[in-house]
């Protein structure tokens, strides 16, 4: 069986970082993606918004790094779990728990930058960060790519 998602898209808002009672650090956060398909009512392209969770070290990382707009990946998999709110509903969340989290441009819009703190990474090879650069508008996709 296999669970595993890789995403790129922009923070809808700052990140929320919490701690455990046990002082393990965990962030949340949404990131809008567009969809590749431009919508044939509206003519634009639509967003999935999608929570993401993270653990550990590296949540304050992106607490720390990342802001409101800022371009990430993410790579994780798909959990769901349900809980009970105050007035006794069931509630059901689904969310991307993240095992990676890149930093596809810095906190100035104006540096290209990515910064991955589960991997080494390589600031000076200019050619290679532009070869990681992916642009969505670059993506043409007809009505006969749609698997639905």
């Amino acid at each position: 069986m296999i669970n595993r998602v890789i995403l790129v898209g922009r923070l809808t808002k700052d990140p929320e970082l919490r701690y455990t009672t046990q002082n393990v650090p965990v962030v949340s956060f949404t990131i809008a993606v567009s969809r590749p398909f431009v919508n044939q009512q509206t003519g634009e392209r639509d967003a999935d918004f999608i929570p993401v969770v993270l653990w550990r070290k590296n949540s304050e990382n992106v607490k720390r790094f990342l802001t409101k707009g800022s371009l990430c990946g993410v790579e994780g998999r798909i959990q769901t779990r349900t809980y009970d709110d105050n007035n006794g509903v069931r509630k059901y969340v689904t969310e991307v728990l993240a095992d990676n989290v890149y930093f596809l441009d810095s906190k100035n819009q104006g540096q290209d930058a990515e910064i991955n703190f589960s991997q080494p990474s390589n600031k000076d090879n200019k050619s290679q960060e532009e070869d990681n650069e992916f642009n969505y508008d670059d993506v043409k996709f007809s009505e006969n790519d749609l698997p639905f």
